[in-house]
């Protein structure tokens, strides 16, 4: 009986075992995500932080020295005047004695949204609406807290809160696909990462305004259906249609201009700015001294940064900085871009790689602060008075990224203690900062921190997570690196089934996005082609495949000449080098060569096109989702910086073209869309499909009803998930 009961035991442990398997439910779910903390913030004391409840209904003043709670500094539950559920999120004043409480957010496009905002008073606990009047977007403290601006319906409005919050319109021309106010146009949106185009001068009396007159910029519509999950139901008998303003690659772009509004005698100046009539202004700034507003600007080839310092009231602007590239300048020029009140810290890849550069106000050149063959991420913040920088970078490996400081004399200081990925929020004095960290095998691991880089508290560490995953047998993240024929040197990883056997043959699937700059071969938990730790790729590989990722040449990390290679000519170098993946994956003793897939998203649904294009048939079955096909569909912005305009790279826009070389696809094609996809349009999916019927090619594909670019809402990224991972069973 004794042996029974140990065999029965025995078995009953087994079957519980076999049952911890994660299913593309529970992937779609978000069953095995990473928590993280919601709304942090450091305050003005360099002593605190505060962040959001995780029910959404507080906000809580912690310690950075202990991080224990000090205080709740709101609660929906003892607000006074207008009682809330909950709340989205949460703006603080700059003296800290005024929160903006964010409820109801609608998403417009991918970072703006309207919601309806609450002016909290931390003394007296009143909560007061900001406005009666509609939705706000973007609303912004002036510096000594007195006002708040904001825009509704594309203009700039003003509230006075010392005189019983009367609101007054700043402008008035502001008008749906015609002239935006203090917001930006979907293509400045989308590409230059923004969604406020406005700001308060140093004194508060003033405003300036990005304007941007899109009336000239061609229209793009695509249809509205009755849907479901959820139901517009004024489309229940005809479709609707919703229309945008969308330039494409070598049409007219918005007519851009910068203004100033001087609040008490309510003038309106235009900024004299001697930007190109087709260039772009992708950020404004005001510094500490409220006669100098930085103005941001780029040609249309965008390779040439211009920081011109305008005067608010005279309305003269002067070039202080100049940057140039021979390809294009990336991003954080202009993103990461800080000022001080008599320096200037900007990032530049002069030298081939990202550094930080420190300059006087005027814009000149005082130093160089970061050198060597690497990276720098982010910039943390300047201690001025000890003449310490703190940044993150990715020295020692593309894969990892670390925080650093160094002094004025050039003596660097590695604070990271893991080895993985970090980033960091340093407190006002820069004493203390709150890391969070990951690693392909550590799920999101959050520190408190002092300037010396040693951990005090644990903030986070999703100890629930990790005990989740050890009962999935899952399987590891193993980095890899190869030569190409060419040359190349490139990163992978690599996830094998859980019972892997070396004397088996086993048919690979490789995930990639491929897009310039970019990177997924990276060690962090986010690994994964949805960015949960490998968790579909865990279901894969329980059903017998190995799944593979691997960074091409043009994407990032790597320094300038890496990633601009594939300038005029984007595509055609990616598609080779994942052809190349597959050719080195076939030569392991464990991989069936005549067994690989290709899948990828948006840039990666694009390159898994090419790839399986690209002639010499590595790959049996392909999935592509969300693909732009041919780089003249797309939007200027972002395919004018690798490609210039059509008219001037005819050929390259030729090479670079899925659609032109459709009729060479080599294996199983499914092709994935969403019919209200806004970035990129349905049209891509239409015309590649027609080319492949007209060359006779059968393919798969499936459309989803009323779905934007990211493919989600009810059951749909559970579906897309299951149609992807049944199409690869059934073919490959």
């Amino acid at each position: 009986m004794k042996k029974l009961f140990v065999l029965f035991y025995a078995l009953m442990c087994l079957v519980t075992l076999q049952a911890q398997k994660v299913t593309l439910q529970d992937v779609a779910n978000g069953t095995y995500r990473a928590q993280s903390i919601q709304g942090l913030k450091p305050m003005l004391d360099g002593e605190h932080y505060t962040q959001i409840s995780k029910d959404h209904k507080r906000i809580v003043k912690y310690s950075f020295k202990t991080g224990k709670e000090v205080a709740t500094i709101f609660d929906v539950a003892t607000a006074r005047n207008h009682k809330l559920k909950s709340f989205d999120d949460y703006i603080m004043s700059p003296d800290e004695s005024l929160i903006l409480i964010q409820t109801e957010t609608k998403p417009i496009y991918r970072r703006s949204f309207t919601a309806v905002y609450y002016i909290y008073n931390v003394r007296n606990r009143t909560l007061e609406p900001l406005s009666n009047n509609g939705p706000q977007q973007v609303p912004l403290f002036s510096p000594d807290s007195h006002q708040i601006a904001f825009v509704r319906n594309n203009n700039i409005y003003l509230i006075k809160l010392l005189f019983g919050n009367s609101e007054s319109q700043v402008t008035k021309d502001g008008e749906y696909n015609k002239v935006l106010n203090g917001i930006p146009d979907w293509v400045y949106e989308e590409e230059f990462s923004y969604n406020r185009a406005f700001d308060f001068s140093a004194d508060s009396k003033m405003i300036a305004y990005v304007r941007f007159d899109e009336s000239q910029v061609p229209m793009y519509s695509f249809p509205w259906y009755k849907g479901m999950a959820p139901e517009k139901t004024e489309y229940t008998t005809y479709p609707g249609s919703y229309d945008y303003k969308y330039p494409k690659a070598g049409v007219v772009n918005s007519k851009v201009s910068v203004h100033s509004f001087d609040i008490k005698s309510r003038v309106t100046r235009k900024m004299e700015l001697p930007v190109d009539s087709d260039g772009y202004v992708p950020r404004i700034k005001f510094t500490d001294d409220p006669e100098k507003l930085a103005i941001m600007t780029l040609n249309r080839h965008q390779n040439r940064f211009d920081l011109y310092m305008a005067n608010p009231r005279s309305a003269i602007c002067k070039v202080a900085i100049r940057d140039e590239a021979e390809q294009y300048i990336k991003e954080q020029a202009y993103s990461d871009i800080t000022f001080y009140p008599e320096h200037i810290v900007m990032m530049s890849e002069r030298d081939g790689y990202n550094h930080l550069y420190l300059y006087t106000i005027g814009g000149n050149l005082v130093k160089q602060i970061t050198k060597g063959e690497f990276e720098v991420k982010d910039f943390l913040g300047w201690d001025q008075k000890a003449n310490v920088f703190y940044y993150t970078s990715n020295e020692g490996s593309p894969l990892r990224t670390a925080v650093y400081k160094i002094d004025g004399k050039g003596k660097k200081t590695k604070l990271s203690t893991r080895t993985g990925t970090n980033s960091a929020l340093f407190s006002k004095n820069l004493n203390y900062y709150i890391n969070t960290y990951s690693s392909a095998q550590t799920p999101t691991l959050i520190t408190l921190n002092n300037n010396k880089g040693q951990e005090m508290v644990t903030l986070l560490d999703n100890k629930e997570l990790k005990s989740k995953t050890a009962q999935l047998n899952m399987p590891t993240k193993e980095f890899f690196s190869f030569k190409t024929s060419e040359g190349a040197e490139l990163n992978g990883w690599m996830m094998k089934p859980a019972n892997f056997n070396p004397s088996k043959k086993y048919p690979v699937i490789m995930h990639q996005y491929s897009g310039p700059g970019s990177q997924q071969v990276l060690d962090k938990w986010g690994i994964g082609s949805f960015s949960d730790g490998g968790m579909f790729e865990a279901v894969m590989c329980d059903k017998g495949y190995i799944m593979v990722c691997v960074d091409g040449r043009g994407t990032g990390g790597r320094g300038a000449a890496f990633e601009k290679c594939t300038y005029l000519s984007i595509g055609v170098k990616e598609a080779t080098d994942q052809a190349e993946a597959a050719k080195y994956l076939s030569t392991l003793p464990y991989v069936d060569g005549s067994r690989i897939g290709i899948w990828g998203w948006s840039y990666g649904g694009y390159n898994t096109l090419m790839s399986m294009s690209e002639g010499s048939g590595a790959f049996k079955a392909g999935v592509a989702i969300a693909a732009p096909t041919d780089w003249r569909f797309y939007d200027s912005v972002y395919t004018e910086r690798f490609m210039r305009t059509p008219k001037e790279n005819g050929d390259g826009y030729q090479a670079s073209s899925a659609i032109s070389r459709a009729s060479k696809l080599k294996g199983k094609l499914l092709l994935i869309h969403g019919s209200a996809d806004d970035n990129v349009h349905l049209q891509n999916f239409m015309e590649y499909s027609e080319a492949l019927v007209q060359a006779n090619i059968q393919f798969d594909a499936q459309i989803y009803t009323n779905r934007n670019h990211s493919i989600f809402g009810g059951n749909t990224r559970n579906h897309l998930m299951n149609r992807v991972a049944n199409f690869f069973l059934q073919n490959l």
